[in-house]
């Protein structure tokens, strides 16, 4: 705690990330507005008291719907991560434990999946499904653990070599709790790191897939919706690009923040 108070860009993050929680959590009591509203005559109206983020094509109230998107947002990077650190330590413990042919064949296996580009390999997940919130969820999951599963197997290899893992094998301890009690609390460090930073490159992609139409679908907003549909009004309402952008942008930034920082503090040699 003290030296994340210290760190002045991980302290900005730590907050901007708290306060877009916040608002996501108490949506129905900060939002101004009804996010699905329709006033048609109040359409593409600019910034003012009565709309503080202004009005997009339809009359609906762009600062409310920026808030009902932060809980899209926040929701598809914690889940789709969650999903991604699963997969990746199942397969990274498995393979970096056991070796010999368990280790070749999932790791040959990830390799052949970081051949595929993550992005282009949703958008094809995605084009045979129903694109909405859980199944951009589940397939920005299933799709970005190769990363996490090389690191953990890197870790696990040192670790399973250590004596207190040799006098547990000897101890005739149980392969599960062989793994979750002394294995896995040993390379938690650079999984919480990935994990920090990897719920923003979620965010990212969400609002990517959103902005080509193949994320969130209305009624329900995103940050990545709201600027697609801004891309048709850029010249007469550029608020209706500038404000999820900036959303996004500082959301991811705040993420990769404490990733650093959390990088740093678990580094043995600082």
């Amino acid at each position: 705690m003290k030296r994340i108070f210290k760190n002045k860009a991980a302290l900005a993050g730590a907050v901007f990330i708290a306060l877009v929680i916040f608002a996501a959590a108490l949506a129905p009591l900060i939002a101004p507005q009804d996010p699905s509203s329709q006033e048609l005559t109040q359409r593409l109206r600019p910034p003012s008291a009565a709309h503080l983020l202004g009005t997009d094509d339809l009359g609906r109230d762009v600062f409310s719907r920026m808030i009902y998107g932060a809980r899209v947002s926040i929701s598809v990077g914690f889940f789709a991560v969650l999903i991604t650190v699963v997969i990746g330590c199942f397969i990274g413990m498995l393979s970096g434990y056991f070796g010999g042919v368990t280790d070749s064949v999932l790791m040959r296996f990830t390799d052949i999946m970081l051949c595929f580009p993550t992005f282009f390999l949703i958008l094809i997940v995605i084009a045979f499904f129903e694109p909405n919130i859980y199944n951009v969820m589940i397939v920005i999951g299933l799709t970005s653990w190769t990363g996490l599963a090389r690191i953990v197997r890197a870790e696990v290899l040192s670790v399973r070599e250590r004596e207190f893992v040799l006098a547990s094998k000897m101890l005739a301890v149980g392969k599960p709790r062989l793994f979750f009690v002394h294995i896995l609390p040993n390379v938690i460090s650079p999984i919480i790191v990935y994990a920090a930073i990897g719920i923003g490159g979620a965010i990212l992609t969400e609002s990517g897939l959103s902005f080509l139409g193949l994320g969130v679908q209305p009624p329900m907003s995103s940050w990545g919706q709201i600027l697609m549909q801004g891309k048709d009004y850029i010249y007469i309402a550029w608020w209706l690009s500038l404000f999820p952008g900036i959303a996004i942008l500082l959301t991811v930034l705040s993420f990769n923040m404490i990733g650093e920082f959390l990088r740093d503090v678990f580094d043995p040699k600082t």
